[in-house]
């Protein structure tokens, strides 16, 4: 199709075994779970400040903390029910102490008085109406429009008045809902997504990341498979703040379905001139940000500066659903796709509410070989493994992962150069892995750690077994504490 663009390779990656076996199950809600653990920092930041005490009544979507950062983003409750704590944690991915409210439902999944814009909401009541009957939501693909209740003329309408509602609304209007709304980058980054929004910087492109490179995760799959038109409807909506000239939807070419289906949307909206799908090779970390930018329009984003700074901004398909929501329904960030895969007899995508804990979960996916495997919160590259099964699903995670991993015993570097030759990043991961070996942490900033994504090629192709980003993340939290 005309609005298909296919890209090589501009940058370093492995070619992974994908073990997407999860791909072909729809999403299934998940029951509301009886008590939440909202974790008071869940995004790249400031962490909120409680606004609510034990023993207040709260409601759905009603915020319970919050904070006056610039970086920094609202959490909302996502049951209904009383606060039965306010306490602290661990939080196994800063591996820090982290506040925490802990709520105990009523059963009754009582919401907030939601206030979606009307025009919007229902224009989207209507294309959802004809989407939901002409789109076969196993396998993503759209069906033909003559068999449902639309046609591509009504469609085209429903579009066009939908663009000029949404036009209609102002910028710092939409900038507000979305910060209100508590929405984050939900690819794992958990940027606000409110601050990238409100930039002064002259924005010319949006890249819309479907990627999901890493194996086993499958959520954002889905979540363009059954809500794609949505996805579209909410890439309008950041296109509409930023004005990029162009908007590229970048999804890796093993996920044909959903590149055929965007393609298809993107003539059903009319927005061909300045919306195009970018077909990319599968291979990790394809959907990094800064490897994304590079493959995708060919540009470098210097060290130590943004996207914004070149005129880029980078958006996660669920992040454009959750933007989304937010106009059409007025919905808070309160839950999100999660996939439950690997050592499971029932893998599943599930729509869970956030705060919910991981045994909940796991409860839903049959018989489970916990003996001999680790659960890892993530992907099996950059994942976080965890031994409390209460911990709970915060907005940075988007999968569970049940996997048997070898123990390999760490060896002695052998300066083979293998680190070195994979890293996207052109760093250098040995020198890391031995300054932080021998507690040189103040010279690290030199060699530049901290433009390491944490992807962890460098650590799957060592031969002597050394853990080089647990190297990296000790060292990086070291710096933090020194102030650098």
């Amino acid at each position: 199709m005309a609005n298909i663009i296919k890209k090589g390779i501009l940058s370093k990656g492995l070619r992974l075994p994908e073990n997407k076996i999860s791909e072909s199950i729809p999403i299934r809600k998940l029951a509301i779970p009886e008590k939440v653990l909202i974790l008071l920092q869940q995004h790249f930041g400031e962490p909120c400040n409680p606004i609510v005490a034990r023993g207040d009544k709260v409601k759905t979507g009603q915020i319970i903390a919050d904070s006056e950062k610039l970086f920094s983003s609202p959490l909302h409750s996502t049951i209904s029910g009383t606060v039965t704590s306010v306490t602290k944690t661990l939080n196994p991915f800063a591996n820090n102490i982290v506040s925490a409210v802990e709520i105990t439902g009523d059963g009754e999944d009582n919401w907030i008085d939601l206030k979606p814009e009307p025009g919007v909401k229902n224009i989207c009541d209507k294309l959802n109406e004809i989407y939901s009957d002409c789109l076969d939501k196993t396998q993503g693909k759209p069906l033909d429009l003559n068999e449902s209740k639309g046609n591509s003329g009504e469609l085209k309408n429903l579009w066009d008045m939908l663009k000029k509602a949404i036009e209609e609304i102002p910028n710092e209007e939409l900038i507000k809902r979305i910060k209100n709304a508590g929405i984050v980058g939900l690819g794992g980054a958990t940027f606000p997504t409110h601050v990238k929004l409100a930039t002064t910087k002259k924005i010319d492109t949006l890249i819309l990341n479907g990627c999901e490179c890493e194996p086993f995760i499958t959520a954002d799959h889905r979540i363009m498979l059954e809500y794609g038109w949505q996805v579209l409807a909410g890439a309008y909506i950041i296109f509409k703040v930023i004005s990029p000239e162009f908007v590229y939807i970048a999804i890796e070419d093993n996920k044909r379905d959903a590149i055929a289906l965007f393609a298809k949307l993107i003539e059903d909206s009319g927005l061909g001139q300045k919306f195009r799908v970018v077909s990319l090779k599968s291979r990790y970390p394809m959907g990094a940000e800064k490897i994304l930018i590079k493959n995708v329009i060919g540009k470098k984003v210097p060290v130590g500066k943004l996207p914004m700074d070149i005129g880029v901004v980078v958006n996660n398909v669920g992040t454009s659903k959750a933007v989304f929501d937010s106009l059409s329904t007025g919905t808070p960030l309160v839950e999100k796709v999660v996939t439950v895969t690997g050592d499971v007899e029932k893998p599943q995508n599930f729509l869970v509410r956030i705060g919910t804990p991981v045994k909940d979960m796991l409860s839903c996916c049959g018989e489970l070989n916990t003996g001999k495997t680790k659960i890892i919160m993530g992907g099996p590259m950059m994942g976080n493994a965890i031994a409390d099964l209460s911990f709970p699903i915060t907005k940075a995670v988007s999968c569970i992962l049940l996997k048997h991993f070898e123990n390999i015993q760490e060896g002695n570097c052998i300066r083979c150069g293998r680190c070195v030759n994979i890293c996207p990043m052109n760093l250098m991961p040995l020198i890391y892995a031995a300054y932080a070996k021998n507690s040189k942490y103040e010279v690290l900033p030199d060699y530049h750690i901290n433009t390491c994504i944490e992807c962890g090629s460098c650590a799957y192709v060592c031969p002597a077994g050394i853990p080089i980003v647990a190297y990296i993340k000790t060292a990086k939290s070291v710096l933090v504490g020194y102030g650098k």
